[in-house]
């Protein structure tokens, strides 16, 4: 397994990208100012881009595993890599997603506790309404993890 940044070319990514964010308009809002990291295990597994968003917050913006290695510790093995190679400078890694049966027990199982909501975020940001098993995203929750 390797996690290499890629600096060029990050669009070329964007079918995984979709995955997490399902508007790419709302992805062109951070891949050029984001850092993105990208994990091979005998081909492209998983990717995360993250953001410095002052005061000491690293924020992952995107993160998203292929759906038939998803389960597999791949996500994990990229939140075990920030919290790495990004302790000591950054004090919280942060992560906004929707308040998803599916993303939040994976963000607490990797340490991340409930920070707080931006209400009604999906509805003012997105063009379609966003199902994820079965529950309509409304609210961004916050969850953060010290480094």
């Amino acid at each position: 397994m390797i996690i290499q940044e890629i600096k060029e070319n990050k669009k070329d990514y964007l079918s995984l990208l979709l995955l997490a964010d399902e508007q790419e308009t709302m992805i062109d809002r951070y891949i050029k100012r984001g850092t993105m990291y990208v994990l091979t295990d005998h081909g492209v597994k998983a990717e995360c881009v993250v953001m410095d968003e002052g005061d000491g917050i690293l924020e992952i913006k995107n993160i998203a595993v292929l759906p038939g290695y998803q389960g597999t510790g791949y996500g994990k093995a990229l939140i075990d890599f920030l919290v790495q190679k990004y302790s000591g400078k950054y004090n919280i890694l942060q992560v906004g997603t929707g308040d998803s049966p599916l993303t939040i027990p994976f963000y607490e199982k990797c340490g991340f506790i409930r920070s707080h909501r931006i209400k009604d975020f999906f509805i003012d940001n997105y063009d379609h309404p966003i199902v994820e098993c079965g529950v309509l995203l409304t609210d961004m929750v916050y969850l953060r993890r010290g480094l």
